[in-house]
């Protein structure tokens, strides 16, 4: 199917392009023009033509969780937001660490035919921080990386042996730094607020210790290890004396941490309920100026749907976790207004950066390129309501708010998976 996209401001943060122009796509791909006439023009004056998203933490719960999400209604709401690429963490029901669960759900996607899916092979079987999975069994059958998801290696000699292993292939490790006994029962950013609601705190330094411990196998084994969901001003400044050292590290940030602090808890608002837990302010502009210099890489909507009995109950009974596949786009749009950044600059956190982490060939407009390409309105604004979330999770802060920023259409290998006119 041949495609022509005209008269939109393209932007490709990966060739630095930022013009008035057309995009073509024939056979799945970008092109530098069409033989023929199109089958199909997309008119996309006063809209922005980019790369389509690319988002490094999306849970779809399945298998397991179908009663919380299904993987249609996910790869719906991420087509929705313009995400066409996403990696899914393994800490489904079961835990994917056996080939044969990573090809079921390989499968189940492609059937589906919306949004390309990148599984995340569990480190150690079950996610028991115990034994090492078949990594390279797992790699062949579709796994790009491999991580703990949010359960932790107690045994630091396992995590050394994990790395080892993993170098010796080039498996890439995303791990998220916290250490578990320091964090034990914490359900809060441990600081006054935790103190007067009477919630049990998780201290900055279970994430800065981990990282430390990290950063020193890393030294020693040499493995590429992708820093998972930094929340503190601490870790930050870890990881950027880390990277002018050299060491083979990259790391993201979610999208929920880049707004919000530990003051929107208010009065026990379990929406705010988030692993890692919401820090305090100056963390918070210590993350959003991260990204900003490039010692973040990318951002991620670290999308958890959760049902709503598990949302309604106390907050330290409520279990984790917000949905964000559709609200990456406006969310990113708003980070990089406040921080007066360019819109090529702003894109290149959700689409190149985060193509560089995944080790995927997507996140660009360039000839010969996936043709996975998001059309959007960036001055449109919507307001955040349970009906308006194509997600089966409705969990978000952000009920009620007005954003700017909506997708009117969305492509995947050249093909037309959302369109809103």
């Amino acid at each position: 199917m041949k495609i022509l996209i005209r008269n939109g401001r393209v932007i490709d943060p990966a060739s630095g392009r930022d013009a008035a122009g057309d995009v073509a796509i024939a056979d799945g791909r970008l092109c530098e023009a069409l033989s023929g006439k199109p089958d199909r023009v997309i008119d996309a004056t006063g809209l922005v033509v980019a790369p389509g998203l690319i988002d490094i933490a999306a849970r779809l719960r399945e298998p397991g969780y179908e009663y919380k999400a299904t993987l249609e209604s996910e790869l719906d709401a991420a087509v929705a937001g313009g995400v066409t690429s996403l990696a899914c963490p393994p800490d489904t029901d079961p835990p994917l660490d056996e080939p044969g669960l990573v090809d079921m759900l390989r499968r189940r996607a492609k059937v589906l035919s919306r949004a390309r899916v990148y599984p995340i092979g569990a480190l150690t079987v079950k996610l028991a921080g115990e034994r090492l999975t078949e990594m390279a069994e797992l790699a062949e059958a579709g796994c790009v990386a491999f991580s703990q998801a949010d359960q932790p290696i107690a045994d630091t000699q396992v995590l050394w042996r994990a790395l080892q292993y993993a170098g010796t292939f080039g498996f890439p490790v995303w791990l998220r730094v916290e250490d578990h006994w320091l964090a034990r029962g914490g359900v809060a950013h441990d600081g006054a607020l935790a103190t007067r609601l009477g919630l049990p705190g998780i201290p900055v330094f279970a994430e800065t210790i981990a990282l430390g411990v990290l950063l020193e196998l890393v030294r020693a084994t040499g493995t590429r290890v992708h820093l998972c969901r930094l929340s503190s001003a601490g870790a930050v400044e870890l990881v950027r004396r880390a990277k002018v050292e050299g060491l083979p590290i990259s790391c993201d940030v979610g999208i929920h941490h880049l707004h919000l602090s530990d003051l929107d808890l208010g009065y026990f608002d379990s929406h705010c309920r988030l692993v890692p837990p919401l820090r305090s302010q100056r963390d918070r502009d210590a993350l959003a100026a991260g990204l900003s210099d490039g010692t973040i890489d990318c951002v991620c909507s670290d999308h958890t749907p959760v049902d709503e009995d598990q949302k309604q109950m106390p907050f330290s009974e409520a279990e984790p976790g917000a949905t964000g596949l559709e609200l990456l786009l406006p969310l990113a749009l708003k980070w990089g207004a406040q921080q007066k950044l360019p819109l090529a600059t702003v894109l290149a956190r959700v689409t190149s950066d985060a193509a560089r982490v995944l080790g995927v060939h997507s996140g660009r407009l360039q000839a010969g390129a996936p043709a996975d390409v998001v059309v959007f309105d960036p001055d449109a604004a919507w307001r955040v309501s349970a009906e308006a979330l194509r997600s089966q999770g409705k969990n978000t802060p952000y009920i009620g708010y007005e954003l700017g920023g909506r997708v009117r259409y969305t492509l995947v290998a050249g093909n037309v998976v959302f369109e809103q006119t």
